[in-house]
């Protein structure tokens, strides 16, 4: 498991190298996930397992390398499931406060005539919907020839 105390006494360069933002993000990022939980655990619940500082570095370290859920889930052991809720969780909060979102489409296009082309892939794991299993879809055949 990856330990936010043990990154923070690293060099810039490197903590950008293995989170992929720059400490000064990651702390604003850490201020405005901690303000969600105080409010969200102020009406009570079950306290989680991992800390404010260890979701967002799963949600960076999943977005960053292309990780399983299930081999994130066996690091910082917990279950798939609470990986899954956790990234999503983390990643609504900081585009909801407006701080760590893209710049808008029409914004990109505005700019002084420099022409950019950007190409976004979502690469997120997402549930297979599958057909449920009950008798009144089943195909039910007379069988004639039976002696």
């Amino acid at each position: 498991m990856k330990n936010y105390k043990k990154l923070k006494q690293l060099k810039p360069e490197l903590f950008k190298r293995l989170t992929g933002v720059k400490p000064d993000t990651f702390e604003a990022m850490l201020k405005v996930c901690q303000e969600y939980h105080k409010e969200k655990k102020s009406k009570g619940g079950k306290p989680n397992k991992l800390s404010v500082s260890t979701q967002i570095l799963l949600m960076l370290e999943y977005y960053r390398e292309y990780r399983s859920m299930a081999h994130m889930a066996f690091d910082y052991e917990v279950s798939e499931s609470t990986v899954s809720r956790t990234i999503k969780e983390i990643e609504s909060v900081l585009l909801q406060s407006g701080k760590f979102s893209l710049p808008s489409k029409k914004a990109l296009y505005e700019d002084d005539g420099i022409e950019l082309e950007y190409i976004l892939i979502d690469a997120t794991e997402c549930p297979v919907e599958r057909p449920k299993k009950s008798k009144e879809n089943a195909t039910v055949e007379k069988r004639n020839n039976i002696l």
